[in-house]
């Protein structure tokens, strides 16, 4: 009888340890001062005094999220290269919305079958946001969980951490009728309604990840695949110019109509003005494929807006003028007396 080991039972730690080491100096390049010890342990260490010290009052603020079926878009391309950059993204904008700095990272990435260049190449798009947004990559996991998952499949999941100070926490209270709506563009689906992409693209539509259609400047796959934006730098050249912003609204899962009725207080709806900023064309291409009616687009999807702030009148022109540099700003529509819903 052949001999029974951990690897015959489908798991392989040395290729848990390889993945370590080929991930271990990239993760490293995101530590801070601050980080103490990071990858290799049993956990992280990370010295808040520094931080904590320029604050009166800190909040800490964390969010987990994950990547979801975009995963199978990159299984389908062989391209692992942004998933990790979507990661970050979408956990980053959703502390964002409060006011909170970044500052920690953890993420926790699950297969079938453990291939460390797949792991090096997730975890180099992750370091390459966590460097760009100034958050250290302090620890993560690898699991390896054959019969869990199937063949080729993979779960990314991530942990922030960040800090905001407790009398700048943006809440959305201090909203009202009469206030703007502005948008910052998406450039496609995020890391939302994949599911439903997925159905209508290569179910309904009979469409493969390397096919080309006229609407859109790459391949299915490709512009599917697009990376999530990450709105750090736009959020804080506002908040740091002491710009007041009553609401923030980071557009996930839901869309439009129930993401931003989140930031809402009593008495408030708000009406978006549709054709007021331009979609990516992969909207229209999924909503004429599937003749999906309109109400369930903007109920899935983004429809072209990655993050929305809420403002008084007069902040606008100052708000497009501070962020002229990083994005357009569109004002796709008001606040107005209502349910905390949200009509187009």
């Amino acid at each position: 009888m052949a001999k029974i080991n951990y690897k015959s039972a489908g798991v392989d730690i040395d290729a848990g340890n390889e993945a370590v080491d080929r991930i271990k100096y990239g993760v490293q390049s995101t530590f801070t001062s601050n980080v103490l010890a990071g990858i290799g342990g049993f956990g992280a260490l990370y010295d808040l005094k520094p931080i904590l010290n320029s604050y009166k009052n800190p909040v800490m603020v964390q969010s987990i999220d994950g990547v979801g079926t975009k995963t199978i878009i990159a299984r389908k391309l062989g391209k692992f290269d942004t998933i990790g950059i979507d990661l970050l993204s979408a956990t980053a904008n959703d502390i964002l919305v409060m006011g909170a700095r970044p500052l920690t990272f953890l993420d926790y990435i699950a297969n079938d079958r453990l291939k460390p260049e797949i792991i090096e190449e997730i975890v180099s798009g992750m370091v390459k946001a966590c460097k760009e947004t100034r958050v250290s990559l302090v620890g993560g996991e690898t699991a390896e969980m054959p019969d869990t998952y199937l063949s080729g499949e993979h779960d990314l999941v991530g942990v922030i951490t960040g800090v905001v100070e407790k009398e700048c926490i943006i809440t959305g209270d201090s909203i009202m009728p009469g206030d703007s709506v502005l948008g910052l563009p998406s450039n496609g689906l995020h890391t939302n309604g994949y599911s439903f992409a997925r159905k209508l693209f290569f179910d309904i539509g009979q469409y493969d990840v390397h096919d080309s259609l006229p609407e859109l400047e790459k391949s299915v796959g490709l512009t599917l695949l697009e990376p999530h934006i990450n709105y750090t730098n736009h959020v804080f050249a506002v908040l740091d110019k002491s710009i007041d912003i009553k609401g923030i609204a980071h557009i996930t899962g839901g869309g439009l109509l129930e993401n931003i009725p989140r930031i809402l207080p009593d008495g408030c709806g708000i009406k978006i003005q549709k054709g007021s900023w331009p979609k990516p064309p992969v909207f229209d291409v999924m909503q004429h494929i599937g003749k999906v009616e309109k109400n369930e687009m903007y109920r899935t999807f983004n429809m072209g807006i990655g993050m929305v702030f809420i403002v008084d009148p007069s902040n606008v022109n100052i708000v497009k003028n501070v962020l002229n540099n990083l994005t357009e700003v569109y004002e796709i529509g008001n606040v107005v007396k209502g349910k905390k819903e949200v009509s187009v």
